[in-house]
């Protein structure tokens, strides 16, 4: 461990912690030299703020976490009502915060996704929220929030939107582009692996978390059938090995009738040439995206490493994905855990996957670039898989030079060797997902708090 680094990560944690009416509430994405707000980053993000929580609950510093989750409940009413519509009340915000007036006075505010790039809302706030809930509750031994009258309110409120019939299309979510991390346009619609993870992972803890009353049985009935049939259906047609490949490579098409084996119309022509070589013959990952007619073959690191952690993959399924890890450090890992997505689009693909956009130049930030937050989750299911010695490489290639090039964003590169042209640094997530891997390393009961995970075959 580099203690060095570590003191450096915890004084950026500390000066990022965002305060309300005096009271710890979350941190903010990003500090600036000298204290000063970082451009678009001193909103304290749902999804940001779960390294940070995690850290803060291994610690005992329960308050923020507590406060957090609190805040971004009673946010939710201020969901701007469009006329002729109703507010959705499972609608929770994707960030907030926190301000003056010239008066002095400290106002709070929400942003549904009316501030992001193209207006899209992401998808996943509510999942992280319910899911973070779930994990404060396990670590705090406090089941007094969870049963308090408006959080059972909304644990009902977010399955009654999840569930609904025209939410989604069975037994998976529609997404659209832009709509959870990978912000940006990316041909990541449909059914994109990490809402999926999110998506189960929110289930099991609604299911835990909900108390089974008259109101909410027929709910949790539904949930539970739901997330079986998710895992179920995720572990089948999501999984690709060489087994699975060569199955795809032989497949028959148009095929008709319940008797069908190419059920979802996948032609084999639509198979990368890079996928045949690239994967190694004791390994395996979940695909990026799946629809009729439609595999999308690329790693989604943060997908397949939440569905090892929140235990949607069986055991065979989350060893085949650190085999990857191991048999494919370079191209998964390199110079500074952890790449988002392999491989990046060039040429023709990224000019129409992206629309030429700028920022995600092959090799760089969600197209193929290394995010140093991804730590935490690598550390975890390696750990949970059984993998210490990957848990522990990872780290110690994120020991040599993180903190000196002063937490980024992301770095750019095949091998993530170059810090992001256009990345933040003292980006506090960086610095939390890499105290937090430390943690995990040297207290693996920390891992308690994830829930105790079936991971059987169930005919995989």
């Amino acid at each position: 461990m580099n203690e060095e680094a570590i003191t450096s990560a915890y004084e950026l944690l500390r000066a990022s912690v965002m305060t309300y009416r005096g009271e710890p509430v979350g941190t903010v994405a990003a500090v600036a030299e000298g204290g000063a707000e970082a451009e678009n980053y001193h909103d304290c993000f749902v999804r940001d703020f779960m390294p940070s929580a995690l850290v803060f609950l291994a610690d005992g510093e329960t308050d923020i976490v507590r406060n957090f989750l609190r805040t971004v409940l009673r946010l939710r009413s201020q969901h701007q009502r469009i006329h002729g519509h109703q507010i959705e009340p499972a609608v929770l915000p994707a960030s907030f915060r926190v301000s003056r007036d010239e008066a002095g006075k400290e106002r709070i505010r929400a942003d549904f996704g009316d501030h992001a790039i193209g207006r899209v809302a992401p998808v996943d706030a509510m999942m992280w929220w319910v899911i973070l809930l779930n994990i404060y509750c396990r670590a705090t031994d406090d089941k007094g929030l969870a049963i308090e009258p408006e959080v059972q309110r909304a644990l009902r409120g977010i399955l009654e939107l999840t569930l609904r019939e025209g939410f989604e299309v069975f037994p998976t979510l529609l997404v659209p582009d832009g709509a959870f991390m990978i912000d940006r346009r990316m041909g990541v619609y449909g059914h994109p692996l990490e809402i999926q993870a999110l998506f189960y992972g929110m289930l099991v803890s609604a299911i835990e978390l909900l108390r089974d009353t008259a109101e909410s049985h027929d709910l949790l009935v539904l949930a539970e059938k739901r997330a079986n049939m998710l895992r179920n259906y995720v572990q089948i047609f999501y999984w690709l090995d060489l087994e699975r490949l060569n199955e795809i490579h032989r497949y028959r098409t148009e095929e008709f009738g319940t008797g069908s084996v190419n059920m979802l119309n996948i032609y084999p022509e639509s198979i990368p040439e890079w996928v045949v070589d690239w994967l190694p013959a004791r390994a395996g990952y979940l695909v990026g995206n799946l629809g009729p007619g439609r595999m999308d073959f690329r790693f989604f690191a943060l997908g397949n490493l939440l569905a090892i952690i929140l235990g949607i993959t069986s055991q065979r399924q989350a060893q085949g994905i650190l085999h990857l890890y191991q048999d494919r450090w370079e191209d998964l890992v390199g110079c500074m855990p952890a790449k988002l997505i392999y491989p990046a689009a060039v040429g023709e693909e990224w000019i129409f996957m992206t629309g030429s956009d700028p920022k995600n130049v092959p090799w760089s930030y969600h197209n193929g670039g290394n995010w140093p937050v991804l730590i935490w989750a690598l550390v975890t299911a390696a750990i949970k898989t059984g993998r210490q010695d990957l848990a522990r490489l990872a780290l110690d290639v994120a020991d040599h030079g993180l903190s000196r090039a002063n937490w980024p964003e992301y770095y750019d590169g095949r091998a993530g060797n170059l810090i992001g042209r256009r990345a933040h640094l003292r980006q506090v997530w960086t610095a939390a997902g890499y105290i937090l891997g430390h943690k995990l390393v040297e207290d693996e009961g920390l891992l308690d708090i994830f829930g105790a995970v079936d991971q059987r075959e169930q005919g995989v």
